[in-house]
């Protein structure tokens, strides 16, 4: 039996992981200023999530912004600055 390449499967054929790793490639590829990435670890394997928080830092160190709502709060451990929203208002 045959496996098709990544690149032909469709996204309701792809884990939810590799449909997040697919998301953050796009969003590379056209080198945006800034990357918006909802709950971007939420379907990843830990080690898979560390990678890209590892990566999101790197990309932030050459100058892009990174903007990720999480609801994990050692995921936000690692932002420079964490906003908290609750019933949509900005808590201060």
């Amino acid at each position: 039996m045959t496996h098709k390449p990544l690149t032909f499967h469709r996204p309701n054929e792809l884990s939810g992981g590799q449909q997040e790793r697919v998301a953050i490639a796009c969003a590379l590829v056209g080198e945006l200023s800034a990357i918006l990435a909802d709950e971007p670890t939420g379907a990843l394997d830990q080690q898979t999530g560390i990678d890209v928080l590892n990566f999101f830092s790197e990309l932030h160190e050459e100058g892009k912004t990174i903007v990720m709502i999480i609801h994990d709060s050692a995921v936000a451990e690692r932002a420079q600055r964490v906003i908290h929203v609750q019933d949509g208002k900005v808590m201060t």
